[in-house]
């Protein structure tokens, strides 16, 4: 099943799915969806993070010398345009000097085909670096594939790809093409119907976020 796969973890704390819930909901309105999801990327980029590399330091606190750790790992965002800007404006307000790379993709709404319009990365990044696709939506999986395979060319560390929901689908398509690619949802739901959207799904993330 793909809920126990150990590179997908589904984030089932309760005020995760309490939040999905309103993103659901059709009768949310754009204001209050786009609070939601804001507040959703906020728990799935925090769970995403959980295994970051860390280095012990010594800290001074008000009453004497004390340990704390400090992160040791090279970050990069690649927020998916347009829908993954949520996403990525929750992971900067944790790390605000985080690198954040964005990716410019779009569906051809006749084959499903994720198609790219824009890509700005560097000729090369760190080999130790992690890498964290940010895309709401992970639909028929075209999308995360191409950016996924953005950074695969790079042969960088890791890379994690965040969604809000995930489809079947999407999840098996990832796993098929980039094995080691964990992936972060608050849920794997049941299909992808002959549009290629998420059932029952949220309806089309960037579109309700932005009010269009």
């Amino acid at each position: 099943m793909v809920a126990t796969d150990t590179k997908v973890h589904v984030v089932n704390h309760p005020l995760v799915q309490k939040t999905l819930t309103g993103l659901r909901d059709l009768q949310t309105p754009s204001p209050e969806f786009r609070a939601l999801a804001q507040r959703l990327s906020y728990f799935l980029i925090y769970e995403a993070l959980k295994d970051l590399n860390v280095r012990q330091v010594g800290v001074e606190t008000p009453v004497g010398p004390g340990t704390g750790v400090v992160l040791t790992d090279y970050i990069i965002l690649a927020p998916v345009l347009r829908a993954g800007l949520v996403l990525a404006d929750a992971a900067q307000e944790l790390f605000p000097n985080v690198r954040i790379y964005h990716i410019g993709l779009k569906r051809d709404e006749k084959t499903l085909e994720a198609q790219s319009y824009y890509a700005k990365l560097p000729d090369s990044l760190p080999p130790d670096c992690r890498v964290f696709i940010l895309d709401p939506m992970l639909a028929t999986g075209g999308s995360a594939v191409a950016a996924i395979s953005l950074f695969d060319k790079m042969d960088v560390k890791a890379i994690h790809l965040v969604s809000f929901v995930a489809s079947p689908e999407g999840v098996e398509k990832v796993n098929k093409a980039f094995p080691n690619v964990k992936i972060t949802t608050a849920a794997v739901d049941d299909h992808l119907n002959e549009h290629g959207y998420i059932v029952p799904g949220l309806g089309d993330a960037g579109d309700r976020i932005f009010g269009t």
